[in-house]
């Protein structure tokens, strides 16, 4: 699939095997594994997400983009017998990094670094050394600011569950606080969960805003059936949150 750049990157979930060192926390690459060595069936895949970044800001185009996981709009949560979503908090005014990020409903206590794009135009995740961290894309919006801040995490490596392994089965109003290096807490409400086909990925729909002037958050992954002989994910978990509050760490 072509990236905004026109550069020609693999799919996403696909994972290009190593020479036997660490490929350095590549999106494109994973942890190498010397040869013969078991493998979960799961195998460790990971999202390669296309150039196509400068789509920080822009509104969602509608249709496709895959399924939706559950109905998130007001009528349908009242149908339900679900509480409407809470209204939007303004945007912060000043940008600060993220530090850490927390999900109670599924689990995800973790130290979010610093991450921008590898030689590819992909970005950059944490290496699978470190697959219990949350890689922020620190060339776009701040957590809290205006526009949609992306965070990326793994799924699973070869030998174990990775931060973002349960990250398919968040529900519209689960809460996400994200800690700030200036020491607030952005709080954030889940509005969407979506699987994205690797043939559907649509940069300007998992990347851009989905209301103009709010503070998002879109949390990533790989998601859907596995390849074992390809080694490679079908789909990408894309959940989208939006600012709800803004408190202190404690």
């Amino acid at each position: 699939m072509d990236g905004g750049g026109g550069r020609s990157a693999p799919g996403h979930g696909e994972r290009a095997e190593g020479n036997g060192t660490a490929s350095g926390g590549s999106a494109s690459g994973g942890e190498a594994r010397t040869a013969g060595r078991g493998r979960l069936i799961t195998g460790a895949a990971w999202v390669v997400l296309l150039l196509g970044l400068w789509l920080w800001g822009r509104n969602l185009t509608d249709g496709g983009g895959g399924p939706v996981l559950g109905d998130v709009s007001r009528a349908g949560r009242l149908a339900a017998g679900l509480p409407p979503l809470p209204a939007a908090h303004d945007p912060l005014d000043e940008r600060s990094r993220p530090t850490r990020i927390d999900i109670g409903d599924i689990g995800v206590h973790a130290r979010v670094i610093r991450r921008g794009v590898d030689r590819e135009g992909a970005v950059d995740a944490p290496a699978y050394a470190h697959a219990d961290r949350v890689g922020w894309y620190a060339r776009g919006p701040a957590p809290g600011e205006k526009g949609a801040a992306l965070l990326v995490g793994h799924v699973d490596t070869d030998e174990r569950r990775a931060v973002f392994y349960a990250l398919s089965t968040v529900k519209p109003g689960t809460g996400i606080r994200v800690r700030r290096a200036d020491g607030t807490v952005a709080e954030f409400t889940v509005e969407r969960t979506r699987v994205v086909g690797r043939g559907e990925f649509d940069a300007d729909r998992v990347y851009g805003t989905e209301k103009e002037g709010r503070a998002e958050l879109r949390l990533i992954t790989c998601g859907g059936e596995f390849d074992r002989v390809r080694r490679v994910y079908s789909s990408n978990v894309v959940v989208s949150a939006y600012l709800t509050g803004v408190s202190d760490p404690n």
